[in-house]
């Protein structure tokens, strides 16, 4: 079951706890794309250690792949997918946060 998240309450909280509460959130969404999709390849712990260990080199894999994950629970729901996995990817690079909520959008869209 994927729980519907306010995006500026999540944003409110990752600056409050100085970005505590954004690696949870991140954990989140990692498990939250692999319910939506049906694909459970990468649980968001596993994403998270992956992404510490490789100095956050994995953290622009999983970006781009929850894309993808996110345009095949579309597909999957009749929906217009576009290629979400450059925007998620390129927004990861530029500020992680602002990945985090237009993936948040989405999954609230599609819960």
């Amino acid at each position: 079951m994927v729980k519907n998240r306010n995006i500026i309450l999540c944003l409110i909280f990752t600056f409050i706890t100085c970005g505590i509460y954004g690696i949870y959130w991140y954990v989140c969404l990692a498990n939250d794309t692999n319910t939506v999709s049906g694909v459970q390849d990468t649980s968001g712990g596993l994403v998270l250690l992956l992404t510490i260990i490789t100095c956050g080199i994995y953290g622009l894999y999983w970006a781009f792949k929850c894309g993808e994950k996110i345009d095949t629970a579309k597909r999957n729901r009749g929906m217009a997918a576009s290629n979400g996995g450059i925007l998620y990817l390129l927004l990861y690079l530029l500020g992680g946060i602002i990945a985090f909520a237009l993936i948040q959008h989405e999954i609230n869209r599609l819960a």
